[in-house]
């Protein structure tokens, strides 16, 4: 579905070093990760948002670097991007975010009535109440709330791939675990293809069919969840080892 090969991007140090993988149709692939090492990179490729020093990207077999403009846009209409923070617009309300989920040129298309269905459903997925929350701006809402909003932007017009950014970033390890549950769901109700980057590495071996480990710019580990937790490479067992007792810290300190 997704073929990533050899990507090499440097901004003032090497972030991506020859990195080359493959995400198959219909999986859920995690990329975990130190920060700064490269995995929103990585992601931000797969749609052309970064210029690359070296390599590709290919969608279904489309180049997303050596196409031309069409192709790109193309190969853009059938990808949800959901950003870290959610990255909603402060001035607009919940309905006019979401609605810029649907692809211009389809949208000025459609009936009026068609796109606030589309709209509707989105919200209603996500487990939001389209009634209380489509006229609210963002700054009414709550950070899970965004977070679904952002999600909700991403499957309005039903994408077959989903590209998840930090989707989990800043919330307390309840609301951390409902936006994973609405990840599992959606992945299978919508029938997409989904790549996931995430901090949360007990959460995201858990909902990953396969997942990668990028390190100082390198894939350092790429196979099965069971695999990654008894990986005797000692950097994939520190990584796994530090981010368990973060995650075990954090629970304490809800409770």
């Amino acid at each position: 579905m997704i073929e990533y090969l050899h990507l090499q991007k440097s901004f003032d140090h090497p972030v991506l070093r020859d990195v080359s993988l493959e995400v198959h149709r219909g999986e859920m692939f995690g990329l975990f990760g130190p920060s700064g090492t490269g995995k929103s990179v990585l992601l931000k490729t797969t749609i052309g948002l970064i210029d690359l020093d070296a390599g590709d990207v290919s969608v279904e077999g489309e180049s997303v670097y050596r196409s031309g403009k069409d192709t790109l846009r193309r190969i853009r209409h059938k990808v949800g991007y959901v950003f870290q923070n959610a990255a909603l617009f402060d001035s607009l309300n919940v309905f006019e975010n979401v609605e810029m989920g649907i692809p211009e040129g389809r949208l000025k298309r459609m009936k009026r009535e068609e796109a606030a269905r589309m709209v509707w459903d989105a919200v209603e997925l996500v487990n939001l109440s389209p009634g209380q929350v489509l006229s609210m701006l963002p700054a009414e809402l709550s950070g899970g709330m965004k977070k679904r909003v952002g999600i909700a932007r991403a499957i309005v017009s039903r994408p077959r791939i989903l590209l998840w950014d930090e989707p989990t970033t800043g919330l307390d390890p309840v609301n951390t675990a409902a936006i994973e549950r609405l990840i599992n769901r959606l992945s299978e109700e919508l029938k997409v293809t989904s790549l996931i980057v995430t901090h949360d590495v007990e959460g995201g071996l858990l909902m990953c069919d396969r997942v990668a480990m990028l390190e100082g710019g390198y894939l350092r580990f790429l196979g099965a969840p069971d695999a990654f937790r008894a990986s005797t490479d000692p950097v994939v067992k520190a990584f796994v080892d530090r981010t368990s007792a973060a995650a075990a810290l954090d629970v304490v300190e809800v409770t």
